[in-house]
């Protein structure tokens, strides 16, 4: 009896010092994160709808992306399979046709929606997404646009919409897709019609977390005539969702976003305190055991340095689990590297610190944690809670739940 008594104190006793850890952290989200985190959406795989839009009364989809070989008589086959078809019209282009598909009711289309988005036709995957008229989705072409990168993959438009939505002239939100694949290309866009609301999102949202990355946000420049452009003009009957696009250069295409390139393997380490010293970055990021490190720097002036890793999924782990972490007081905002590790680069890790700094638990936390530890207990309790809110998905919801992995378990000083 009193084994299991002292087991249920120590539970509690966990419990109590995770909660705490996680209130520590709840300056990383913002109110619009949270919101995308906990609204409860159509159930459909993608796509934000325009304002007066009334899905419970629509009975058409929208099918983008379809195999140039694909026939009408192809696509009305495989949509008949979820219910019966009142109609089905094919679009054809030279290189991506698209088309529409009517049902007698609301529930076929929505299953279509659900069961046959991203199903691949001559190898192509299919978008699917309710269908409306182009006068019901609002004209952003003079709105000011931003780009959102770092984006999981699991982020759609309504999530996108649902976070920036709340700035009141959020316009629109889309995620960029990949034609051949079917996901997501890890950044989106955007709209507002009020400049200073965009600033605010660039200010604010930067580097807060939505699904299981923290996002970053700038300035989109436009690019005319781009495949974009040209894809969103032929569906604008449609909730388009469109593929690809450019941030001024930084985003062209899947493979040079930091997080789906192999090539970057370093991390970037910003606010740091100027007593931060090379040798006390490297001890910092060497307890976390992410993996082999092979190149340090610190611009201590300026309060940020770099670490390099010998592979990019070691450098995942390491931002993951050092960002949030205190120094000195500061807590470190990591993020990937700006650019990737030259070809050819040699492989030289560098030896384990000569002399460790001592690590202490913070005020008010428990020891015999380890960071790892924490960093699960945190993730389970974040989505536990969001899971017993009363706006709980049904079983045909899709949500994109926040997760905080910041470890504020230790701090550290000489």
């Amino acid at each position: 009896m009193q084994q299991r008594l002292k087991f249920q104190h120590q539970q509690q006793q966990h419990q109590a010092v995770m909660q705490q850890a996680l209130l520590q952290q709840q300056h990383m989200y913002h109110p619009g994160v949270l919101a995308a985190a906990m609204t409860q959406m159509e159930p459909i795989p993608s796509g934000n709808l325009p304002p007066g839009f009334d899905p419970s009364t629509c009975r058409s989809v929208y099918v983008g992306n379809i195999h140039v070989n694909v026939t009408e008589k192809l696509l009305a086959e495989v949509f008949q399979s979820v219910g019966s078809l009142a109609g089905c019209k094919l679009i054809r282009k030279d290189k991506s046709s698209y088309g529409f598909v009517d049902y007698h009711d609301r529930a076929a289309a929505s299953l279509a929606i659900m069961t046959l988005h991203g199903r691949q036709l001559y190898g192509q995957a299919l978008k699917v997404n309710w269908a409306y008229a182009s006068n019901q989705r609002e004209d952003t072409s003079g709105h000011f646009n931003i780009f959102v990168g770092d984006l999981s993959p699991e982020v759609t438009d309504a999530t996108l919409y649902a976070c920036f939505s709340v700035y009141n002239s959020c316009s629109d939100a889309r995620v960029m897709w990949d034609h051949k694949t079917g996901r997501s290309k890890g950044y989106g866009f955007v709209s507002f019609r009020n400049q200073q609301d965009a600033q605010s999102a660039i200010n604010d949202l930067t580097g807060k977390w939505l699904g299981n990355r923290q996002i970053r946000c700038n300035w989109a420049a436009k690019t005319t005539g781009s495949n974009e452009e040209k894809q969103i003009n032929e569906n604008q009957n449609a909730v388009v969702l469109t593929s690809g696009s450019t941030d001024g250069g930084q985003e062209n295409s899947n493979e040079e976003v930091p997080e789906n390139n192999p090539a970057y393997t370093t991390v970037y380490v910003g606010n740091l305190s100027h007593e931060v010293t090379q040798a006390e970055l490297h001890c910092q990021f060497h307890a976390l055991g992410a993996g082999v490190i092979e190149e340090v720097r610190v611009q201590r002036d300026k309060g940020f340095g770099f670490v390099r890793y010998n592979t990019h999924e070691e450098a995942a782990l390491a931002i993951q689990m050092a960002n949030g972490r205190i120094v000195r007081g500061k807590t470190m905002k990591c993020s990937w590297g700006s650019k990737p590790t030259p070809p050819g680069t040699s492989s030289n890790p560098l030896p384990p610190p000569a002399h460790p700094y001592q690590i202490l638990p913070a005020a008010g936390l428990n020891q015999g944690y380890s960071p790892a530890e924490l960093l699960a207990y945190q993730r389970q309790l974040a989505l536990s809670q969001a899971a017993a809110t009363s706006m709980a998905l049904n079983s045909d919801g899709s949500q994109s739940m926040y997760d905080g992995y910041s470890n504020t378990s230790a701090v550290y000083y000489r």
